[in-house]
């Protein structure tokens, strides 16, 4: 049976993060301003190629959360959009048309294929859009993001269900999709110290272009401005389109990293 900040748990039934964990996701203050200080470490980060990112938010967040990692990667000289549909309620099956949309916009404009940073519920609509239109998404980035095994175990299911009027059980073939390998490169970044997804949601099976990355002690409401999380995002959309390898662990974040054989599969 394994075991996780909450204790020992079913492989088929997992519990939401505890009240301890969840108290400490106010610790998302010190992460961004760790990443303020830290600035010029993350600008040593893999400069990009100009192709456009869609940074996608969370359930109850806007564009505005998503604006530190925005503005680092346009310094590392990405074309970093936002989403511009105002605060994430939720709702999988009604919004799905609308992100299609914009990620069409966004991809004719610019006339290469985008890459997608989608922070917890972001994430999974960005999987969700991987699956859509591979022919528009180069890399698919999550943070902090509950897609596989039992995505009910999060600290937000019962706000998000009375929000978005779905029940989680809803659309129970594409969930599994969504749960499933992508037809494109992605890279699932967590925290076993998450206060409100558990941890096991955010594994996807690694593969030769798929792969786990924990960082160590980030929050929730943190991991979208943590600095090695953010130093993690940089380095693996520098990939040459159509390639890909395995993240390195090394560098100025280093020690924030789990081993990769600890990053256990779906």
């Amino acid at each position: 049976m394994p075991s996780g900040p909450d204790g020992p748990q079913t492989s088929d039934r997992l519990r939401p993060p505890g009240l301890g964990l969840l108290l400490a996701e106010a610790r998302g203050l010190f992460e961004f301003n760790a990443s303020l200080l830290l600035s010029p470490v993350l600008m040593r980060a893999p400069k990009g190629d100009g192709h456009p990112v869609l940074a996608l938010p969370g359930f109850l967040a806007s564009d505005l959360s998503m604006a530190p990692m925005r503005r680092y990667l346009s310094e590392l000289g990405y074309e970093a959009h936002a989403w511009r549909m105002g605060r994430n309620f939720g709702g999988l099956g009604r919004i799905r048309d609308s992100l299609r949309a914009r990620l069409a916009e966004i991809h004719a404009a610019s006339g290469r294929k985008v890459s997608l940073v989608g922070w917890s519920l972001g994430g999974v609509y960005a999987r969700d859009l991987a699956l859509q239109a591979p022919e528009m998404v180069r890399y698919v980035i999550t943070l902090g993001s509950p897609f596989a095994n039992d995505v009910r175990a999060t600290n937000a299911t019962r706000l998000y269900e009375a929000l978005s009027g779905e029940q989680v059980e809803d659309f129970a073939e594409l969930r599994a999709a969504i749960a499933g390998d992508l037809p494109v490169p992605a890279t699932s970044i967590y925290s076993r110290a998450d206060g409100v997804v558990n941890w096991r949601t955010c594994l996807l099976r690694p593969s030769d272009r798929a792969e786990n990355i924990e960082v160590h002690l980030a929050s929730h409401i943190g991991l979208g401005v943590n600095p090695a999380a953010l130093w993690a995002v940089a380095d693996r959309l520098a990939q040459p389109e159509g390639e890909f390898w395995p993240f390195d662990r090394a560098g100025p974040f280093a020690i924030a990293y789990a081993p990769p054989e600890q990053a256990i599969s779906a």
